[in-house]
């Protein structure tokens, strides 16, 4: 379903976003990888980028070419850097992207984000959430972050809190909907890649080993890379607006939780 296509994944030096653009290419798609490091396996073209601010995002949307035929924004850090730095990339770098290469989207493109279970809170925190997404542009992420009073530690799931309300509202967004532009999310559950360390650092031992043992293991890149790759292909062509949890019932056993049966 995506032999012929030219598919665009940040993060591709790691993890999730390595295993995307393998299986990618393996499919047929022409890759067209981002990320801060060079990956240690070829990919059919490769562009040294930083999406934290707004001048590296317009630095890598000037080296794309014209036609795309979807983006995978699989590129983002653990919170252990920091709310500011978290929020700048997880999300408004991410959307910044999204929005300025949109342009050069088919027609019936598609834009998968890679959010998280750890997102799952954006209901309960909605008014912050909503608050936070409809600041338009690139802002000044520090100076959010002390305005809003947010606190480090809340840094990675709030950026999936945004990323996941974003995804649901973009579809309305004339700059998507006008040209048929699907924008999809997937949440993975706990997953073995190199930055699983410093997830357990910033959410806690205790936060992540009982989420592993909810599903009985961690997920793995080669479990994510599929579900992106899906909403990316035209087989996925009437899903817009959706987040689907990739965390191997995690989100299902939450929900049961949560609402009592």
């Amino acid at each position: 379903m995506l032999f012929g296509k030219t598919i665009l994944v940040t993060g591709v030096a790691s993890g999730i976003g390595a295993r995307t653009a393998e299986l990618a290419g393996q499919m047929g798609a022409d890759v067209i990888g981002i990320d801060m490091r060079e990956p240690s396996s070829g990919i059919s073209s490769f562009i040294k980028g930083d999406i934290s601010t707004a001048s590296g995002v317009a630095d890598i949307v000037r080296q794309l070419p014209n036609r795309i035929d979807a983006l995978a924004n699989v590129a983002g850090l653990s919170g252990s850097t920091g709310v500011a730095a978290t929020l700048a990339v997880n999300f408004y770098g991410l959307r910044a992207l999204s929005e300025a290469v949109a342009p050069r989207l088919r027609e019936g493109g598609a834009i998968v984000n890679v959010a998280s279970i750890a997102g799952y809170g954006w209901r309960a925190n909605l008014e912050r959430a909503k608050t936070l997404t409809t600041i338009e542009g690139f802002p000044d992420v520090a100076a959010l972050v002390s305005e809003h009073g947010l606190k480090d530690e809340e840094g990675y799931p709030l950026s999936k809190e945004l990323l996941l309300l974003w995804t649901m509202r973009a579809v309305h967004q004339p700059l998507f909907r006008d040209r048929g532009i699907r924008v999809n999310a997937v949440s993975p559950g706990p997953v073995e890649t190199p930055i699983l360390k410093q997830f357990r650092a910033v959410l806690g031992d205790a936060r992540v080993d009982s989420d592993i043992t909810r599903v009985g293991r961690a997920g793995t890149s080669a479990d994510i890379a599929p579900a992106i790759l899906f909403l990316c292909s035209d087989g996925a062509r009437w899903i817009n607006g959706a987040n689907l949890p990739t965390d191997g019932g995690l989100e299902a056993s939450i929900n049961a939780d949560v609402l009592g049966f």
